[in-house]
């Protein structure tokens, strides 16, 4: 037996190691360059997905990951002028779970494409139930745009009190939903108008699609002695 590895491994070794050489450089020359794998680093983005209903997503995970491919080069720019992305499934996520693991098959890729590192592979986010109240809507009223020799008497928005969704944290009973600033120089007598509404946190949104309120301006003429004097919204 020690006698045929001697032989095998020694005997002609500078033929054998030629023979060697020159397989490799024939498979080299001779195999396509798109058919060689090679490795790639994109910097690809980080999706959420079916977010709950009943949740709120409080804080965001990265918005992109560094992601090494591995495949013919032909395929590789493929993917790369494809514009993958990392898709997380938050479909059954509860509400106290924060981190999450990225696997390979969270990104829709060619068949020979091979997923060899996601950095980094796990990525931290944080839900929140989400909850309604009712908050009071105050009209924002320019009261010097007033014109001298009117008065501003009662200011009235329907609906007085409008649903606000959002997460559970930043909802706060005491909170108030502002129109937006109401000029009064076009006014000289009792007037309606809709007005746009601002919400106490960017996080919330209202309960319903209307983003406006009717405000109703009751205006009268006075005196001049009391000319300019209007309540205060």
């Amino acid at each position: 037996m020690k006698r045929f590895l001697h032989r095998l491994f020694v005997k002609n070794w500078g033929l054998k190691l030629f023979s060697v050489i020159l397989a490799v450089i024939l498979w080299l020359v001779l195999v396509p360059e798109e058919k060689l794998a090679v490795e790639r680093i994109l910097t690809i983005p980080l999706e959420t997905s079916n977010i709950p209903a009943s949740m709120e997503l409080v804080e965001k995970p990265v918005s992109h990951v560094e992601v090494t491919f591995r495949a013919p080069n032909r395929l590789l720019t493929q993917v790369a002028d494809s514009g993958p992305s990392v898709i997380l499934n938050l479909e059954n996520a509860p509400a106290y779970q924060e981190d999450y693991p990225l696997y390979p098959d969270m990104i829709s890729l060619p068949t020979g494409v091979e997923v060899v590192r996601i950095f980094p592979n796990r990525v931290h986010l944080r839900l929140e139930e989400t909850a309604t109240l009712m908050l009071d809507v105050v009209p924002s009223i320019i009261p010097e745009s007033l014109r001298p020799g009117y008065r501003l008497d009662k200011v009235e928005v329907d609906p007085a009190q409008v649903p606000v969704r959002g997460p559970k944290s930043k909802l706060n009973g005491r909170d108030k939903v502002r129109t937006v600033p109401i000029d009064l120089q076009p006014f000289v007598q009792n007037s309606d108008l809709q007005a746009e509404l601002i919400l106490p946190r960017p996080e919330l949104r209202l309960g319903f699609d209307q983003m406006r309120v009717r405000v109703r301006l009751f205006i009268s003429r006075v005196k001049a002695a009391a000319a300019g004097k209007s309540i205060q919204s």
